[in-house]
């Protein structure tokens, strides 16, 4: 049979993306459909203006911190508006590089949505059919949104927050996960009242104890209205702002309520239930080891499958799709100690085992340090970072390693380097210390504050 495409993606986010630019590049014929904008959710909506309005609310507690080192700094209102303009010429920027990348590799990009007809059809939002010998879905995630609360539609998600047309002087930030988290530190340091309710006992559920707890406290000394074990019942919209009460019987007025309660697969309406495409209990596309569905010429990458939702994991599983379809070497993308860096402030990385998930493995040991860096004790500031290994008591092996502190996302890079080799809690010890700086007590910390037998 013969074909319109070797390769049809469906998405234009970092893994649609790169599985097509590889095929195209390799010779085969590749094209995409993206419906909203080329770079997908990380480049468009998440990690990168996030992490840019990230940078621009640190500026306000660095001023602070510059005066008590001396400098005569004087800090006025942030500019939203000025922000939001360069914001939106360097995503616009970063989308034309991703359209000419892929263009410049050989993609046929068709900018609307694509639906599946059958296992080789693909229908365009025009009424176009192509056909291909492969298909991938790559249409990533998108927030979920409770339906349950009274005046839900008052809210706004992580897809609107960029586009707001002012900066709030009081927002409301709903839910307890990462995405939850740093947007309550953004706004804080942007200088809004900020308050974060989750239902939950604690955020961040999922990471290790000690440091969601450490998290939580450092963000309620900056002035975070934390409320945990609490959530919205409803939400009214008055001449003077949002009034939202909740589970604990209080109403309190904001500008803005923000829902980061989670993602779900981005599925609806693919057409995939009436070809017959698995999917799991929240709609992701069930795929096996190497990225195929239960029809074989589809296959899916990135947040669509719900396996780890990272940007980088997507890019790892698009190259091995493509290793394994388009050049014949039969890959697994590898998703064992993954690190991962939450941007709270300080930020917190991660790589490998909580402390209670290595516990259910077996006998570990526990070293732990929390202390005030040598920049903040200079000036009286009582904020403190931590350092945490985990470590199998029977093949010494650091089995997880935890950063809270500024830049902590820097360090956990390196740190996923030594995880991911098996280095054993010997090899941290016999590495000399970096002097001065918080990142040595990685090195310094020789005696465990508990063990698990």
């Amino acid at each position: 049979m013969t074909f319109d495409f070797d390769l049809f993606v469906i998405g234009g986010g970092s893994g649609g993306v790169r599985a097509a630019r590889l095929t195209a590049a390799g010779g085969a014929k590749a094209a995409l459909a993206e419906e909203f904008r080329m770079g997908g959710t990380c480049v468009i909506r998440g990690c990168v203006p996030k992490k840019l309005m990230v940078f621009a609310s640190q500026y306000s507690g660095a001023a602070v911190e510059a005066a008590s080192y001396g400098w005569d700094i004087s800090i006025g209102d942030f500019n939203w508006v000025s922000f939001q303009a360069r914001l939106k010429a360097e995503l616009s920027r970063l989308e034309a590089i991703y359209t000419k990348n892929a263009g410049n590799a050989g993609v046929e990009i068709f900018h609307q949505r694509a639906t599946v007809k059958d296992a080789h059809t693909v229908v365009l939002a025009d009424g176009t059919e192509v056909t291909a010998k492969h298909i991938l879905i790559a249409t990533g995630g998108t927030p979920f949104v409770p339906q349950n609360v009274s005046g839900i539609e008052h809210a706004i998600t992580s897809n609107e927050i960029f586009d707001i047309p002012e900066l709030p002087k009081r927002i409301l930030i709903v839910g307890g996960g990462y995405i939850a988290s740093e947007f309550a530190c953004i706004f804080n340091g942007l200088g809004a009242e900020t308050s974060q309710y989750y239902r939950g006992a604690q955020i961040l559920r999922g990471f290790d104890d000690e440091a969601r707890g450490h998290i939580a406290e450092v963000i309620k000394e900056q002035g975070i209205h934390l409320h945990t074990g609490t959530d919205v019942e409803s939400i009214a919209k008055q001449d003077d702002g949002l009034h939202v009460t909740s589970t604990d019987g209080n109403t309190k007025v904001f500008d803005v309520v923000l829902y980061a309660t989670g993602r779900t697969p981005k599925v609806d309406g693919l057409g995939l239930e009436a070809v017959g495409v698995a999917q799991g209990r929240s709609g992701e596309v069930v795929v096996d080891d190497y990225s195929q569905t239960n029809i074989p010429s589809i296959y899916a990458v990135g947040d669509v499958t719900n396996r780890i939702q990272l940007t980088p994991v997507a890019i790892r599983e698009a190259v091995a799709f493509h290793e394994t379809v388009f050049k014949g070497n039969p890959m697994k993308p590898d998703h064992a100690n993954v690190p991962s860096a939450i941007f709270t402030q300080p930020e917190y990385g991660a790589v490998g085992l909580s402390e209670e998930q290595a516990r259910e493995e077996g006998p570990v040991e526990v070293y732990s340090a929390a202390f005030r860096p040598m920049q903040n004790a200079f000036i009286e500031k009582n904020e403190r970072v931590m350092f945490k290994l985990i470590v199998c008591v029977n093949t010494r092996k650091v089995l997880g390693c935890h950063i809270i502190a500024p830049h902590a996302g820097e360090m956990i890079q390196f740190a996923g380097v030594a995880v991911k080799m098996g280095a054993t809690k010997e090899d941290f010890d016999a590495t000399v210390a970096v002097h001065p700086t918080m990142a040595e007590e990685i090195v310094l910390m020789k005696e465990p504050v508990r063990v698990h037998n």
